[in-house]
């Protein structure tokens, strides 16, 4: 029996993008088509098979350890973004202020949908979900960049919006226009 179910929410990217260089700016570059290996977008500041533990999972370890990366991508939903706009009273909300690797339109509810879920493309190309992205303060600069005084509203705006942080598990390309079929794990909710 599958471990994994099928469902018929199909978002659709509309959006995806790179960093060169994090220690630079958190903005990301637009870009039509990568290529997603075991490592992420290779030449993105983000790949790797590893990475330095952070603030998020500071009660496993201390801050710097070498751990497994489940970070490689941040991916957003188009409705989720719009819906941050409105919270912050701005017109849009430019998915390259905010890191976001790929913007998925067409899954409701996006940022809860459950960790170890899949997005597959028709080709194949696997993401796992990892877990609920929290929103922090460190895209307020780039958004101030553009829209003077806005930044700060962000972290408030984007809480339960922020989308989710993913991995892959199958190489192979993401368009812009890519079909993603969510797969979730076959379990009850944890109950206790």
């Amino acid at each position: 029996m599958p471990a994994l179910i099928p469902t018929d929410h199909i978002g659709r990217i509309t959006w995806l993008g790179f960093n060169p260089d994090r220690d630079i700016s958190l903005r990301n570059q637009p870009e039509g088509e990568i290529e997603a290996t075991f490592a992420g977008f290779s030449w993105e500041s983000r790949s790797g098979l590893t990475r330095p533990s952070c603030s998020r999972v500071r009660s496993q370890y201390t801050l710097g350890t070498v751990i497994r990366n489940t970070r490689q991508f941040s991916v957003v939903s188009a409705e989720e973004l719009a819906q941050i706009a409105a919270n912050m009273g701005i017109e849009t909300l430019n998915p390259a202020w905010i890191g976001a690797s790929i913007v998925v339109e067409g899954i409701a509810d996006f940022t809860h949908v459950p960790p170890s879920s899949r997005l597959q493309t028709q080709d194949g190309t696997t993401l796992v979900v990892d877990m609920e992205n929290r929103p922090c303060h460190l895209p307020a600069k780039v958004i101030d960049e553009d829209l003077p005084g806005k930044g700060r509203a962000f972290k408030e705006a984007a809480k339960g919006l922020r989308g989710v942080t993913a991995w892959v598990e199958c190489e192979g390309p993401l368009r812009i226009g890519d079909d993603l079929r969510l797969h979730i794990p076959d379990q009850r909710a944890w109950a206790v």
